[in-house]
């Protein structure tokens, strides 16, 4: 339920009621701010949540730290959402100077991130890392696969093949465009401007998805997440509405089919960054959303 004046009121997917079935998960909520990191080095120390097919490992880093990748075997994405953080990456015989605010598509094999001022890094991996899947914060959770999302599946390599991909955040905005939209063969990520003042309480966008998580990565200020699961004949898959406040930096991953909609609520900045793995069919078919189109194919099926 869009507002008309939301550019995702004009989706295929914006109407129709939340599906049934066996069940529903319970959203995870990873308040960084209130837990240790789980893994710390003399230089950055990392806290790591997930869903059931991505990652998001933050780091706060001091100057010359080093984050590395052996082996990876599929595209990683790395935010810089401060433009003092600027940072250098190694991967595929090349390395590349990458200043702040940026987004950054890393190729699969070994890389290497050098933060040579110190600053904060948002990395995104699929699940396939296994290794980092295990040290997350909520790894308990994802023991058993969560209902109505199917098994992951890539999207096709890129145009020209796998190498770093840098772009700026710096974007201007545009009539008819939500957000500030990159997509690779594992994530689609969506950049919001920061939101000045709390969210109008008349002009929320409560929705659902059909069948794929979505992320909301406060990365500044208070955000109030509304989410609530459909009835079914079966009583015993009822779930209460959640109401939850989560302040920044934090991760919020909704699960399907349930409706949701987010307020944030500080008069300073609301910074946040929704997150999908892999990416959304519906934005991608959108003209002109998906700024790296050109360079990352849709599935031919799709």
């Amino acid at each position: 339920m869009y507002d008309k004046t939301d550019p995702r009121s004009q989706l295929g997917t914006a109407q129709g009621a939340p599906a049934g079935g066996a069940g529903f998960a319970a959203a995870e909520y990873v308040k960084f701010y209130e837990i240790d990191p789980q893994e710390r080095g003399e230089l950055d120390a990392t806290w790591y949540a997930r869903g059931q097919n991505f990652i998001v490992a933050l780091t706060e880093a001091k100057t010359g730290a080093r984050l590395s990748r052996t082996g990876q075997q599929d595209e990683y994405v790395v935010l810089l959402e401060d433009k003092d953080t600027a940072i250098q990456v190694s991967a595929g015989g090349e390395s590349v100077e990458i200043p702040g605010y940026s987004i950054v598509i890393v190729p699969p094999g070994d890389s290497e991130i050098t933060v040579p001022s110190g600053g904060r890094i948002v990395r995104l991996f699929s699940t396939q890392s296994a290794d980092l899947a295990a040290k997350c914060a909520n790894a308990e959770a994802y023991v058993m696969a969560h209902p109505h999302i199917p098994p992951f599946e890539p999207w096709p390599e890129p145009v020209g093949g796998y190498r770093i991909r840098p772009y700026s955040l710096d974007v201007p905005p545009e009539e008819g465009r939500f957000g500030k939209i990159w997509r690779c063969t594992t994530f689609m990520v969506n950049f919001f401007e920061p939101h000045m003042g709390a969210r109008d309480t008349t002009l929320l966008s409560p929705h659902h998805h059909d069948d794929f998580e979505q992320c909301s990565l406060a990365l500044q200020g208070n955000y109030m997440h509304h989410i609530r699961w459909p009835w079914t004949k079966d009583m015993a898959t009822w779930r209460p509405d959640d109401h939850e406040l989560c302040g920044s930096p934090s991760v919020c991953v909704i699960p399907p089919p349930s409706i949701h909609t987010s307020r944030w609520l500080d008069e300073g900045g609301n910074q946040l960054v929704d997150i999908f793995s892999p990416p959304r069919v519906d934005f991608s078919l959108q003209e002109g959303w998906v700024l790296n189109a050109d360079e990352y194919p849709m599935p031919p099926e799709k």
